[in-house]
C-alpha cells in the first residue's frame, strides 16, 4: 500500500516526475508533505476544481474550490490555503470505505464542457456531491488521488483496535450539504487512474474529452476467452494496415474490415481528436465527417452527432449529403478506449431540403496505449460495398475508393498524419506517474479476458471477433489457438487440481445432480436448443499460470470447481437484492439446503422492466478453511471488491455487440456496485449493472441483440500473491439465445 512501504522511493518518483512536467503542470498543481506524513510516507495533493451542485431553488452551479487531500482526509476551500495562512476549509472528511468516487465523464455545466467527478455513499444514498475538471487528465488524476485516500482508510480499518473506531467517528466528505433538492447523478465506470496536475486558472476548453490512460502496459493480441478469429492484411497504404476477417472463409457475406495505425501520442490525446467536433480541426484529417454539430448528449460519455458532407469528393454529380449518428465512449480497466458508433435519427435533425439523408456504416475505434506517448489505433466495420473484393487484390484506382466506407477507414491514416504535423498535440501536461498500492513489480489489472483463436501474424493490436450471425443456427465449436498444446492441457489440469485444494478434501463428496434442481431456464440439450444454459467448462478462458507475477503467463482454464446447478430468469419491477432468501429460489429448496455450498450470482439487469439472471453453483464439499475461496466468501466487501473478477465472451453474435463486450476481465467490485450476503450454506452476490452508466449502456446493446447472442461467462477469484496461484475458474456457463419474455415474474 502507498505510504505503507516505500514512501521514500514514491516520493523521489513523483518529484521526479513534477521537475520534467511542464510549466503549467507545475504551477496548476502542487503535492505537499508535513513533517507527520514523512514519518508515514503518506502523500498529499492539491489543486482547483469546480465544485458543482443545485441550489435551493434548483439552479445548477459550478465554483472555483481548492482541494486538499492529504492521507485519508479531504478538504475544499474558497481559496489556496498556502497563500492564505489560517484560513478555514468549507468543507471537510474521509473518503471512508464506503464511498464510492466515480468519473462520470463530460458534461455541459452552464454554457461549459467540464469532466465530472461524483461521490456518494453506496450505504447511505443522501450522501453525495460532485466535482468538475476542464480536462480528461485533470479529472483521472483526481481519480487516482482520491482513491489514495480511500486506501488509507481501508488500511486503518485493517489495522484494527483504535484505527477501527477513530475512523468509524469520522465523517465522509459531504459535498451535497444541507440542500433539500436532490440531483440527478449520470453514474459511470470507476477507473484506478495515474494522478498528475490539478487545475489553478481553469481554462476550459469546450470540445476536449477523455477519461483515462493506460499504465503504459500491453497485454498482446490475445484477449481471455477462446474465439475462432483470422486477421489478413489485404493492404498497407501509407503506413496504414488494412485487415480483413477471413475466419469463416470465403463468400458472398459481407468482410469485417479494420484500418490499424500506430500513432505518434497518447490515447488520451488521440480520443480528444477522434471527438473533437471543432471544423477548422476536423478538416485536417477527416474526409468524410469533417462538418459535424452534437445535437444531443447523455451521461457524459454517449452523444448523438448531426453531419454533413460535399459528394463531390467521393463522386460526382450527386446531391449533398447529411447523417446523424450515435457516439459512445468507454475505457476499460485496462487502459483501453471503445468508441461505438451507429447510424441514428433524431426528432432535432430531420431531414431538411436540398440534401439526401444517407446512414453511416456502425463502425468501432479502438485506442490501445503502447508507451506514454505512442498508442495503436484501430477503426473497424463491416464491408459490403462493391468494389471491394477487386481494390483489395489491385493497386490501380477503383470505384470503392470513392464510397463512404473506403473514407471511413482511410480516417486513421489522417488522424496518423495529423496528429504527425502537429507537435503541440503532444505537449499537452504529462501526467504525473505515482506508484499506487501495487509494488513495481505487480503487472496491471485486466479488464477483458477471453482467448482469440488468432491465426493470423499480421499484429498485436487484434482483439477477437466474429462476423454477425443474425440466423439462428448451431454453435460452431471453435478450435483452440496452436499454442493451446499438450503443455497447456497439463497446465490446465495443474489448475483445476489446484482448485480443488479449496475444498474440504476429508469429507466425502455428494453427487450434485442439476436435474434435482428447478429452474426457470432450462439446461440445453444440444447446440442447437435456445433459451436455455449449458456448462462450457473452463478450456475457453485464460487464466493466470502459475508464473504470472515474473512474466504476465497465462494458461487455459481447468475444470470450474463449483458445478453450474441451475439459471434463474426473472423480471422484476426494480432491481432485487438477496434474491437467495426469495421462495422461490433454488437455495430455499431442500434440496439446495442440504448442498455444503452454494455460489448465487444476481445479474440485476436495468431495463423496462428489469430483470435479474440468477446462476447457481454448487460445491460438492464444504470449503476449506483458510483458502482464498473461504477467504472470499467470509472476507470484508472491500476484499471481495478487489478479487471478484468475470470474464465474458459473445461467443456468436453481431460484431457490434463484441466489440462493446470485449474479451477480457472485469473486476466487478471495481466497476459495478457489489453487494455480498452470506447466510446459511450460500454466498449471494447482488451485481448492480445499472449503477454504471457505461454499463447500462452496453447491457442495453446486449438486449437488443440477445435472442441472437450465446454468451460464455466466467466467473474467478482473482490471483494476486504467488501461493494464490496458478488461478482457477469457480464457475462458468454458456446462455443461449435468450429470449427476454421467457423471464418469469418474481412475485412477493
Amino acid at each position: 500500500m502507498a505510504g505503507s512501504g516505500d514512501g521514500g522511493n514514491e516520493r523521489e518518483v513523483l518529484e521526479d516526475s513534477i521537475n520534467h512536467s511542464s510549466s503549467f503542470s507545475r504551477h496548476r498543481y502542487r503535492r505537499s508533505m508535513s513533517s507527520g506524513e514523512e514519518d508515514k510516507g503518506l502523500l498529499a495533493f492539491s489543486g482547483w476544481v469546480y465544485h458543482v451542485g443545485t441550489n435551493s431553488i434548483g439552479h445548477e452551479y459550478s465554483h472555483q474550490r481548492f482541494l486538499y487531500v492529504k492521507g485519508k482526509y479531504v478538504e475544499m476551500y474558497r481559496r489556496d490555503p498556502q497563500e492564505n495562512p489560517g484560513i478555514r476549509p468549507i468543507r471537510k472528511g474521509i473518503i471512508g470505505p464506503t464511498l464510492m468516487v466515480e468519473e462520470t465523464g463530460s458534461r455541459k455545466v452552464g454554457n461549459e464542457e467540464l469532466y465530472t467527478i461524483q461521490f456518494y455513499n453506496r450505504l447511505d444514498e443522501t450522501k453525495k456531491g460532485e466535482i468538475a475538471c476542464t480536462s480528461a487528465e485533470e479529472s483521472k488524476k483526481w481519480i487516482e488521488a482520491l482513491d489514495y485516500a480511500k486506501q488509507q482508510a481501508e488500511y486503518e480499518l485493517s489495522r484494527g483496535g483504535g484505527a477501527r473506531n477513530k475512523l468509524s467517528l469520522e465523517a465522509d466528505i459531504d459535498l451535497e450539504g444541507h440542500r433539500p433538492r436532490v440531483r440527478r447523478y449520470a453514474s459511470g465506470l470507476k477507473k484506478l487512474i495515474r494522478i498528475g496536475g490539478g487545475p489553478e486558472l481553469l481554462s476550459r476548453s469546450s470540445s476536449s474529452l477523455g477519461t483515462g490512460s493506460s499504465d503504459g502496459d500491453f497485454e498482446g493480441e490475445f484477449g481471455d476467452a477462446v474465439e475462432a478469429h483470422e486477421w489478413k492484411c489485404v493492404r498497407t497504404i501509407n503506413g496504414v494496415r488494412i485487415l480483413e476477417d477471413v475466419a469463416d472463409g470465403k463468400g458472398g457475406k459481407a468482410s469485417l474490415v479494420k484500418a490499424v495505425a500506430p500513432v505518434d501520442a497518447s490515447a488520451d490525446t488521440v480520443l480528444e481528436v477522434i471527438l473533437n467536433l471543432d471544423r477548422h480541426k476536423r478538416y485536417e484529417w477527416d474526409m468524410l465527417t469533417g462538418d459535424l454539430e452534437l445535437v444531443d448528449s447523455y451521461d457524459g460519455n454517449y452523444d448523438v452527432v448531426y453531419g454533413t458532407y460535399d459528394p463531390k469528393y467521393l463522386g460526382r454529380w450527386q446531391s449533398k449529403r447529411d447523417f446523424v449518428f450515435s457516439r459512445q465512449w468507454f475505457q476499460g480497466q485496462d487502459g483501453a478506449y471503445t468508441i461505438l458508433q451507429f447510424p441514428a435519427a433524431h426528432k432535432k435533425r430531420p431531414t431538411r431540403n436540398g440534401y439526401q439523408r444517407t446512414s453511416i456504416k456502425p463502425s468501432t475505434w479502438e485506442i490501445r496505449s503502447l508507451t506514454n506517448e505512442k498508442c495503436l489505433v484501430t477503426h473497424m466495420l463491416e464491408m459490403n460495398a462493391a468494389g471491394w473484393g477487386r481494390w483489395k487484390k489491385s493497386s490501380s484506382c477503383s470505384k470503392f475508393e470513392k464510397t463512404i466506407p473506403f473514407a471511413l477507414l482511410s480516417q486513421v491514416a489522417g488522424l496518423k498524419e495529423y496528429i504527425g504535423a502537429n507537435p503541440s498535440l503532444k505537449c499537452e501536461p504529462s501526467s504525473l506517474a505515482l506508484h499506487s498500492k501495487h509494488s513495481e513489480g505487480d503487472p496491471p489489472d485486466e479488464f477483458y479476458d477471453a482467448v482469440a483463436g488468432d491465426s493470423s501474424s499480421t499484429s498485436e493490436d487484434e482483439e477477437s471477433d466474429d462476423e454477425s450471425e443474425k440466423e439462428e443456427k448451431p454453435i460452431k465449436q471453435k478450435p483452440a489457438p496452436a499454442a493451446i498444446s499438450s503443455t497447456a492441457l497439463k497446465q490446465a489440469s495443474d489448475a483445476a487440481e489446484n482448485a480443488s485444494k479449496e475444498l474440504d478434501l476429508s469429507v466425502p463428496p455428494i453427487h450434485v445432480d442439476p436435474s434435482q434442481f428447478n429452474s426457470v431456464l432450462h439446461k440445453g440439450k444440444d447446440d442447437a436448443d435456445t433459451n436455455c444454459w449449458t456448462s462450457p467448462g473452463g478450456a475457453g478462458f485464460m487464466i493466470r499460470g502459475q508464473t504470472y507475477l515474473k512474466n504476465s503467463a497465462k494458461i487455459m482454464g481447468g475444470k470450474p470447481l463449483l458445478k453450474l446447478i441451475a439459471v434463474d430468469w426473472f423480471k422484476v419491477d426494480k432491481a432485487t437484492d438477496k434474491i437467495a432468501l426469495h421462495p422461490k429460489s433454488l437455495a430455499q429448496s431442500d434440496a439446495g439446503k442440504n448442498l455444503p455450498f452454494i455460489l448465487v450470482i444476481n445479474l440485476e439487469i436495468p431495463a423496462k422492466p428489469n430483470y435479474s439472471l440468477v446462476l447457481y453453483y454448487a460445491a460438492e464439499r464444504p470449503v476449506r478453511k483458510d483458502s482464498l475461496l473461504e477467504k472470499f466468501a467470509d472476507g470484508t466487501d472491500q476484499f471481495r471488491d478487489a478479487r471478484f473478477k468475470l470474464i465474458p465472451s459473445i461467443v456468436e453474435g453481431y460484431w457490434m455487440v463484441k466489440r462493446a463486450v470485449g474479451t477480457k476481465a472485469c473486476l466487478l467490485g471495481k466497476a459495478v456496485t457489489c453487494k455480498y450476503f452470506r447466510q446459511d450454506n450460500f454466498l449471494e452476490i447482488d451485481v448492480d449493472i445499472g449503477s454504471s452508466s457505461v454499463a447500462r449502456s452496453v447491457i442495453g446493446l446486449v438486449l437488443g441483440y440477445v435472442t441472437s447472442l450465446v454468451v460464455d461467462l466466467a466467473i474467478l477469484i482473482e490471483a494476486n500473491d504467488a501461493a494464490e496461484l496458478p488461478e482457477y475458474i469457480l464457475g462458468s456457463v454458456r446462455l443461449n439465445r435468450v429470449r427476454l419474455e421467457s423471464a418469469l415474474p418474481l412475485d412477493g
